[in-house]
């Protein structure tokens, strides 16, 4: 049973709490620009494994990671290019989960796969947050199939006694399914439709 601290977004020692529970491999949860996430390290692999027992997550399921700016990306993913630094640029911040070629010795335990999944999350705070913290392996604040995580009631009354520090920023605007683009071939492919068409995907990766 873990006693969750609780700091407003708005406190001033609040990103400098997160960043030290993070870098102490706990867990925090804070809102996002749909509802609120729960996050660790997303190079701990012991972190990871607390994590996914705290949802009673399934292993096979990846965890998508966060990230604060376009740099970051340089830590997950093997390499980078012309098409994906367009996307980004043009669709980041914001409901785009990107599907990438995984850097070796980012932890299996993020995904058992040879890819990962990443998205640039469209709130100051949360951006803010994540470019002290670097890197999260995130996902919604709630138990597998649970009710959507709006506000910090809600986290505490499902993963309270897995939280370490929770940042209580109010309400959120509720679930939205990002678009979610696998950029690991020559051919953009949607997993996941979402605000972002392919079309728009396509125009931006190959203008022409």
């Amino acid at each position: 049973m873990v006693d969750t601290r609780i700091l407003t977004v708005d406190d001033p020692q609040a990103i400098a709490a997160a960043k030290q529970t993070i870098d102490q491999g706990g867990v925090i949860a804070f809102p996002t620009d749909t509802i609120y996430g729960v996050a660790v390290d997303a190079f701990n692999s012991q972190a990871i494994k607390a994590l996914y027992a705290a949802k009673q997550r399934p292993d096979e399921k990846a965890l998508p990671v966060l990230i604060g700016d376009a740099h970051q990306l340089t830590q997950l993913i093997q390499h980078t290019d012309q098409r994906l630094h367009r996307i980004a640029a043009a669709f980041w911040p914001g409901p785009l989960t990107l599907i990438l070629p995984k850097k070796i010795g980012v932890p299996a335990e993020l995904s058992p796969y040879p890819t990962i999944g990443v998205r640039m999350p469209n709130l100051v705070f949360t951006l803010a947050l994540l470019r002290e913290t670097g890197p999260l392996a995130t996902t919604s604040a709630n138990l597998s199939r649970g009710p959507n995580p709006v506000d910090a009631a809600s986290v505490i009354s499902q993963l309270g006694e897995h939280i370490d520090l929770l940042l209580d920023g109010g309400s959120t605007p509720g679930p939205t399914a990002s678009t979610v683009a696998d950029l690991t071939g020559p051919v953009i492919q949607i997993l996941r439709a979402g605000p972002i068409s392919l079309a728009e995907l396509q125009s931006i990766a190959d203008p022409g």
